[in-house]
């Protein structure tokens, strides 16, 4: 995002007020209020920030006619961060990743990124030239978590990989065919998982630095799932494995 960007939507806008400083502005429609956004006027003059009602035509005329919920912010950017940062701090045997080779869509992007947060990873990463900017619509598909997980971009996605078996943990990639069963694999150390492109899957060079490649077994008229679900199936198995071991594995 930008050093001045809308977000809109009641949960992302809810998630930002949260962040001293991030909300410079909000802007709420001029009709009655729902208790929710109620609660964000309260948020923001409890925060100091500056509050503005403009009739429902402005705010879908700035939103671009997406669904705004009767509310819009003008916030400071998210904050990303480096991946050797991110490696400084990761928790092991507890880190979880989860890594995005090319996923442009936005709505996948935001998704991708909610479920991430729900999994407990401690980090997104993603190719930086290979990705969707970080816009309104990926922190309204994020629904309030783009400030939940460490979203970290990198040059080369590839040697990120490396990086992350460098530093103890194992890398592994969903793909579709011939690859190990997603629930047959120990996932209970400390992973990195790695999803591909919408339509595309992952880019060989990306394959050839994963431990494993791994698949969702699906019953056979079914040829694959979207991306931010394939992603939420496979982060989920890794958290009912751990807590069915008690425990994590280090490489």
């Amino acid at each position: 995002m930008s050093d001045d960007q809308l977000l809109y939507g009641i949960n992302p806008v809810q998630a930002a007020l949260q962040q001293a400083g991030r909300v410079k502005e909000l802007l709420l429609v001029e009709s009655e209020l729902s208790e929710r956004l109620s609660q964000l006027a309260v948020q923001a003059q409890q925060s100091s920030v500056r509050l503005r009602r403009l009739p429902r035509a402005e705010l879908d005329r700035l939103c671009g006619g997406d669904r705004h919920q009767g509310v819009v912010a003008r916030v400071a950017a998210v904050q990303t961060q480096r991946l050797e940062a991110l490696l400084a701090q990761l928790r092991q045997p507890t880190a979880l990743v989860l890594v995005l080779d090319g996923v442009t869509d936005p709505h996948n992007f935001g998704a991708l990124i909610r479920s991430a947060a729900a999994a407990g990873c401690q980090a997104v990463v993603y190719g930086r030239d290979r990705s969707c900017p970080l816009t309104a619509t990926v922190a309204r598909a994020a629904a309030g978590c783009l400030e939940r997980v460490a979203l970290c971009p990198v040059v080369n996605l590839s040697r990120a990989l490396r990086q992350l078996k460098e530093a103890g943990l194992w890398v592994y990639g969903l793909a579709g065919e011939q690859a190990a069963s997603l629930y047959a694999t120990d996932l209970a150390g400390p992973v990195a998982l790695v999803v591909g492109a919408e339509g595309k899957g992952l880019r060989p060079a990306v394959r050839s630095e994963c431990d494993q490649l791994l698949c969702i077994p699906m019953a056979a008229a079914v040829e694959s799932l979207n991306v931010s679900v394939a992603a939420a199936v496979a982060l989920f198995e890794v958290v009912r494995q751990r807590v069915a071991a008690g425990g994590r594995q280090e490489k």
